[in-house]
């Protein structure tokens, strides 16, 4: 299996025609054989959990059936079709789109395991993504904004951190960050060395903030950022 996201970023005279896109370009995916998960996503202006949308810039996850050798040659029409890929063209998006291999974690996306059955851990320690994503119960908003949010914006400047974003499905309500680190090490110093960050993720499971959350990790098969 293959994972594929990719982060769109909208010209400003084109950013009512993004939000069309998240409703046609769902027809599409939804109709592409080689793709049985996806996610049309919005994105936060801070590259972690964040309340205020960026409106220029909006993202694709899908997990495809086959692994392709996906290089620097490879387009947006091979991964999501010609529809979506000319779409794009004719809006004069940028992209950056990062192959991905899921190698370990656990939890479910709308009930279903899209990356499949994976181990908790590997032996893998190389460059690593991370993508967390939960469903936030309604009277649990206020509790994770107060303290998700302040930790996470201090990810940025961690050792071995490389580059995030805040993704999602409904505003305020079903978010994910995505996540790459120099290593496994790295990751794991932020995600559990930092005193407030443990206290927060033992505060999530006591309290029950989420209905449903998924952590994943991948190894990071080739990053294709281009200009269309």
């Amino acid at each position: 299996m293959q994972v594929s996201l990719t982060i769109i970023k909208y010209p400003t005279r084109f950013v009512p025609i993004a939000f069309f896109a998240m409703v046609i370009h769902r027809f599409f995916l939804w109709r592409n054989k080689s793709i049985h998960f996806y996610k049309l996503m919005g994105t936060g202006k801070n590259g972690t959990f964040d309340k205020q949308p960026d409106w220029h810039q909006w993202g694709i996850l899908a997990a495809h059936q086959t692994n392709t050798t996906l290089d620097y040659t490879a387009t947006l029409q091979q991964l999501y079709g010609t529809f979506i890929a000319t779409w794009l063209q004719k809006c004069n998006c940028t992209t950056i789109t990062y192959i991905l291999q899921p190698i370990e974690g656990h939890g479910t996306w709308d009930g279903k395991k899209p990356f499949g059955n994976l181990q908790p851990k590997s032996d893998y320690e190389g460059t690593i993504a991370v993508l967390t994503r939960a469903t936030i119960r309604l009277n649990k908003l206020k509790y994770f904004w107060q303290h998700v949010a302040p930790i996470a914006a201090k990810m940025n400047t961690a050792p071995g951190f490389i580059k995030s974003y805040g993704v999602g499905e409904l505003p305020w309500i079903k978010q994910a960050t995505f996540s790459m680190w120099q290593s496994k090490a790295a990751m794991k110093d932020f995600a559990y060395g930092m005193k407030e960050h443990a206290e927060v993720i033992k505060k999530t499971r006591q309290q029950k903030w989420y209905s449903e959350d998924m952590f994943v990790r991948f190894k990071v098969q080739n990053i294709i950022d281009r200009t269309l």
